[in-house]
């Protein structure tokens, strides 16, 4: 069976990105289903899979991750509004029998994803 995982890295300050909250959607036509909602552990992962088993199917999701939160809380000066505050990432699911690890590289400034392994 195939899952869904993330890690976030904090290139600013080259740590993990810890504590950082997460909200999982799927996109069903124009509406977003609210799947989970996470915190990222001390390694900037989940401690469990964000999908599994029957709950991970093809189709279109979303990943938003609390970044203006995390960087706020590590007494990080942002202008307000935040000009990164919520990091959405928006990917499809093809393969259900596949892993999916959609990293979160972020900066106050920037950010980036792949599709990881």
């Amino acid at each position: 069976m195939g899952r869904l995982t993330t890690h976030v890295l904090d290139t600013a300050s080259g740590c993990p990105g810890e504590a950082i909250h997460i909200k999982l959607y799927r996109l069903d036509g124009d509406n977003l289903v609210k799947l989970k909602d996470a915190i990222t552990n001390d390694d900037g992962r989940v401690d469990s899979p964000l999908l599994d088993g029957d709950d991970f199917k093809p189709g279109q999701y979303l990943i938003e991750f609390a970044a203006g939160d995390y960087f706020r809380a590590r007494g990080v000066e942002l202008a307000e509004p935040a000009f990164l505050d919520i990091v959405p990432i928006r990917f499809g699911i093809a393969d259900a029998d596949a892993h999916y690890h959609v990293p979160l590289l972020i900066s106050p400034y920037g950010y980036s994803t792949y599709r990881g392994s």
